[in-house]
């Protein structure tokens, strides 16, 4: 009894953590004290389908929300709020939406819509114009850094800073 009780314990921890996204759990940037439906806004409101497809930050509606992950989304139509609930995974920012270059040197910075990169068909969001910029100029380096950083980043509480 007791081997198959490790059998099932270890078939079961297999299970959870295959099913683990690459990114650390409660790891969103989500705008403080705004909510809908329940959950904090992510992306700034953004629609994240027109950004990822377009490359055109085009504000979503609270009309058109879909909540993935304990984070709601806004889109500015229902066309696009369907795509992004059919296939989430297309439209969600790397990193939670933190900056992809603040992630690489090992920090969590609010990424903007306004400043994003597609690569490889993923999203990545910059802090600024400054930021971007030197992230086009080594963006190979950088997002090779950011990916093998984020892991090892902590959720920081707001008393910790």
């Amino acid at each position: 009894m007791t081997n198959t009780f490790k059998t099932t314990a270890a078939a079961i921890a297999l299970i959870f953590s295959s099913s683990v996204p690459s990114f650390a759990a409660d790891e969103n940037n989500v705008s403080s004290g705004i909510t809908t439906a329940g959950a904090p806004l992510g992306l700034h409101g953004v629609d994240a389908v027109a950004l990822t497809t377009l490359n055109a930050v085009a504000e979503g509606d609270a009309a058109h929300t879909v909540v993935i992950d304990g984070v709601a989304y806004y889109f500015a139509s229902a066309k696009s709020a369907g795509q992004f609930k059919a296939a989430p995974e297309k439209y969600i920012p790397q990193y939670g939406g933190f900056c992809a270059y603040a992630v690489a040197l090992g920090k969590k910075l609010d990424g903007d819509p306004r400043y994003a990169d597609i690569v490889d068909g993923k999203l990545y969001l910059f802090v600024n114009a400054d930021i971007f910029e030197k992230y086009k100029k080594d963006s190979k380096r950088i997002l090779a850094k950011a990916e093998a950083k984020w892991p090892s980043i902590q959720h920081t509480a707001v008393k910790d800073l």
